[in-house]
């Protein structure tokens, strides 16, 4: 999830009505805290569960601070808390709880947790300890700006400082990987990707940007091993054929491979879902073949009655200001539902 250069500035002030109903948001992101305002401001009980010891999601651990400045983001979180919503940190679904338990504790649950399984790197010496995700470089650094203990990268092994530096994969992920590890002193970063600069879908400004301070693009280049002791052999690639989307592919070039330094591997390949009908006990919850949430198109629902979702968890990837847009959504879709549910109980009754 990127920003785009867009300003996260909801400002309404949240003057709630008084309705029993409670409801869950799962995911402290752009999607659940826009949603969770929306949904305080009509007069729910509003709790956020999140697995981080601060809310945010994304907005905190993932986008770098010299592009998102985090008082910012917790100036936010603490006006949502100061307007009524509470915030369960540290609270993993499937660990602490249940989605059941969440469903029997509330009278509507939405998920918005985003995707964060980074894809894995299919090379020859590929492995946890030779690659690192961008996401847990990134997060490390984030939690060293808030000034809290990361061991991981106190030895060493998350900080870029002294190292040659490869960052693979073309999107803004990668370009926040090598423009932080510029800035925590690294002797060379190098950004590899397979097609060229023109079909490169990360932003052409970060690439400038990148540029100027310092990082090196190879482009038309893949991996095609990590050989160990500081090496990494290099592909190099060329465009053939379009494909169904009209972008052109790319192969091997005969010219053949080549070898660069390498003392930290950055894979920045793009995230999925996690599965969340294993993690969280939750077997009917419904999914797409790519581990997406489905969800009603008008309702907004899941497979589950009183159970929604929105934001990446549903799109898949996007940017910051789309899942914003879909926490609004969201929160309009289920205030419409639970006032229905709410008169059907009256009129029972």
């Amino acid at each position: 999830m990127t920003v785009c250069g867009a300003t996260w500035a909801v400002t309404l002030t949240i003057r709630p009505k008084r309705l029993a109903s409670a409801v869950a948001v799962v995911g402290a992101g752009p999607a659940g805290l826009s949603a969770a305002e929306y949904l305080r401001i009509n007069g729910y009980d509003v709790h956020v569960y999140d697995r981080h010891d601060r809310a945010g999601g994304l907005l905190t651990y993932g986008i770098p601070g010299f592009k998102l400045e985090k008082p910012v983001v917790m100036r936010r979180v603490d006006r949502l808390k100061a307007g009524g919503i509470v915030f369960h940190e540290g609270f993993a679904v499937g660990v602490d709880a249940t989605l059941d338990d969440l469903r029997q504790r509330h009278d509507a649950v939405l998920i918005a947790t985003g995707v964060y399984r980074a894809r894995a790197l299919d090379v020859p010496g590929a492995t946890e300890t030779t690659t690192l995700a961008a996401l847990d470089f990134l997060t490390a650094s984030n939690r060293k700006g808030f000034g809290d203990a990361v061991p991981a990268f106190d030895d060493g092994t998350l900080d870029a400082a002294g190292k040659h530096v490869v960052v693979i994969g073309g999107g803004d992920t990668a370009m926040d990987c090598v423009r932080t590890a510029i800035r925590q002193g690294a002797a060379s970063v190098k950004c590899l990707y397979r097609r060229d600069r023109a079909n490169m879908p990360g932003s052409q400004r970060e690439v400038a940007n990148a540029e100027e301070e310092g990082v090196e693009f190879v482009w038309l280049s893949a991996p095609a091993a990590i050989e160990g002791d500081g090496k990494v052999r290099v592909r190099k690639m060329r465009l053939g054929q379009a494909d169904a989307s009209g972008r052109r592919v790319p192969e091997p070039d005969p010219a053949g491979d080549f070898v660069i330094e390498a003392d930290l591997v950055i894979k920045a390949l793009g995230f999925d879902a996690e599965d969340l009908p294993s993690l969280w006990g939750a077997p009917e919850l419904g999914v797409s073949r790519w581990g997406t949430v489905l969800v009603d198109g008008k309702t907004l629902m899941t497979s589950l009655d009183g159970v929604f979702a929105a934001g990446d968890i549903v799109r898949g990837a996007s940017l910051v200001v789309w899942a914003i847009r879909d926490g609004r959504d969201v929160a309009t879709a289920m205030h419409k539902w639970l006032r229905t549910k709410a008169k059907m109980t009256k009129v029972a009754a």
